[in-house]
């Protein structure tokens, strides 16, 4: 008896031994719970352990002819319901892929090191060094970058491209959409890609959570990619991530140097009209920095779009999402121009963006989004009483039937005691009748606006007292124009002469100075027409006899 009590208790400890060793890599649904590690839902700012993200194969998402087979679609799947739950997931390299990952990790570390970065009296008291490499550059620059930064460029794009291929496809899109915002590749020659690869070595933790990647959009507790994405590949634990509710994460734990962390930016959130929102990082503070305390070496690709595209929201619409009012088409420059202010704003007040950023959540609902299914987008034109008295419609009414229990309440509902909710109804249908009103005025300046873009790339130049006399694009594209300066014209740039290569909004203009084949954004008021010889022999001619006379 004695002896079968000590078997049970030994074989009591070993289990209990067991249940608390490090799990492998599985879905949280099936992961033993921890209250310590996994705090309840709706606990925001709590700090979690590492999560499982979803690990896809290069190979199984990169672009091929054909019909999809059964990878591809799975891969899909997989890193489209990651980024959903975690706002992260991890691509997997191929053999070559990882080599060429690691050379740039191992490369990026020597470069530092040989230049003082890895000692106290280095480069900044913070022993943190920061290198950004752009495809393209002219070759001086590129002679004094770390080794394999052209190779890495030209790998981590591949991946960033495929990812971004990936998240199309699920948005019921075409994988080549966001393409029209990408860089031409291989790039035009002379020409400097938007993308960069950011390589940052650091001996200690990031300052205050921020500094994790580079070039990110500083945030109240984190930092937002500005781009489309970014990949980040690592030698070392260092990145945290939010999760859609709130709680962060160690996201590149276990993580070797050909996984790469994917991380979603500002720019895709509103070309994808906020279907796939942007992560929100930070670097640890409570985490040895380098596997034995030597250093965090990383290597980020951001894909970022190029200034002169448009960020339009029409290929969400036509693939039957509904997308808020405040998406809006917008040029790229504007666009980052608008997140470099609210940075700027940031740092200079830091305490009162917190505050205001609390007001904002504290704010009530808006309308739309009372009268709106928040599943689907759609108007509650179908609004319906439950038993427990709260109305739903859209999808979120199906699945509230399909359940018999009302997601508000939890109370269980009576199928066939649905009542029309005619008030309910009645107000959606106003404001869908006032929004429809003004998406078709919106549409109508629109159509307006481009008849007036094509009569002037046409040479139909409106007049000074015309009907478009508010508009400004005097020039059209392609065509030969001289830099005369305004106060914002760098001195460089004053005298010399530029062929116009896109049209921006707000009688902006994208030019390339024909001396040194730079690109430059500039406004019509600082442009002047290069007239013919013959015309400006007239010209000076008139002006001659009017001042005679």
């Amino acid at each position: 008896m004695v002896m079968m009590t000590m078997h049970q208790h030994q074989h009591q400890h070993h289990h209990h031994h067991h249940s608390n060793a490090p799990s492998t890599l599985r879905s949280p649904n099936t992961c033993t719970p921890n209250t310590h590690q996994f705090p309840s839902i709706g606990s925001p700012g709590l700090e979690l352990g590492s999560l499982p993200l979803a690990r896809i194969k290069l190979s199984d998402i990169a672009p091929y002819d054909g019909a999809p087979v059964g990878n591809y679609l799975r891969a899909v799947e997989a890193l489209s319901g990651s980024l959903m739950r975690y706002n992260a997931a991890v691509i997997e390299m191929s053999g070559e892929g990882t080599a060429v990952v690691k050379c740039g990790l191992e490369s990026v570390r020597y470069f530092f090191k040989t230049r003082g970065v890895a000692q106290n009296g280095g480069t900044g008291k913070s022993g943190r060094g920061v290198y950004i490499y752009r495809a393209g550059r002219p070759l001086e620059d590129v002679d004094s970058s770390p080794p394999c930064m052209t190779e890495v460029f030209r790998c981590m794009g591949r991946a960033a491209r495929a990812a971004l291929c990936v998240i199309a496809r699920h948005l019921r899109l075409r994988s080549d959409v966001f393409d029209h915002l990408l860089d031409d590749n291989p790039l035009p020659v002379n020409e400097a890609s938007s993308s960069v690869v950011v390589a940052t070595f650091s001996n200690t933790t990031s300052q205050n959570g921020k500094g994790a990647i580079g070039g990110g959009k500083l945030v109240t507790n984190g930092e937002v990619e500005k781009g489309l994405l970014t990949l980040v590949s690592s030698d070392a634990p260092g990145l945290q991530v939010c999760d859609p509710n709130g709680r962060w994460y160690l996201a590149d734990s276990g993580l070797t140097p050909g996984d790469l962390l994917l991380l979603t930016g500002k720019a895709l959130s509103h070309a994808t009209a906020g279907l796939r929102p942007a992560a929100v990082y930070r670097g640890t503070a409570d985490h040895c920095v380098g596997t034995t305390c030597g250093g965090r070496t990383s290597l980020a690709f951001r894909l970022i779009p190029q200034s002169n595209a448009i960020l339009d929201c029409s290929p969400i619409t036509a693939a039957g999402h509904v997308i808020p009012q405040s998406y809006v088409p917008i040029s790229v420059s504007q666009f980052m121009d608008d997140l470099s202010a609210e940075e700027d704003m940031l740092c200079c007040n830091t305490d009162h963006a917190s505050q205001v950023a609390r007001e904002n959540l504290n704010k009530e609902p808006s309308l739309r989004s009372v009268l709106s299914d928040p599943l689907s987008g759609s108007f509650l034109e179908d609004a319906m009483f439950v038993s427990c008295g709260h109305s739903f419609g859209g999808l979120l009414l199906k699945r509230v039937i399909d359940m018999a229990r009302c997601t508000l309440c939890n109370a269980e509902i009576e199928r066939g005691s649905l009542i029309p909710n005619h008030v309910l109804r009645a107000a959606a249908a106003a404001v869908k009748h006032e929004d429809d009103r003004r998406l078709f005025h919106n549409a109508a300046l629109r159509k307006r606006r481009k008849e007036v873009g094509d009569n002037r790339e046409n040479g139909e130049v409106p007049s000074e007292n015309g009907p478009n006399k508010g508009v400004q694009y005097p020039f059209s594209v392609n065509e030969k124009v001289l830099i005369r300066g305004n106060r914002r014209t760098p001195d460089k740039f004053v005298g010399k002469e530029a062929v116009i290569t896109s049209q921006c909004l707000n009688g902006w203009y994208l030019l390339k100075i024909l001396d040194s084949g730079e690109n430059v954004r500039l406004q019509y008021r600082s442009l002047r027409k290069i007239l013919p010889p013959q015309e400006t022999e007239e010209r000076c001619q008139s002006q001659t006899v009017q001042n005679s006379s």
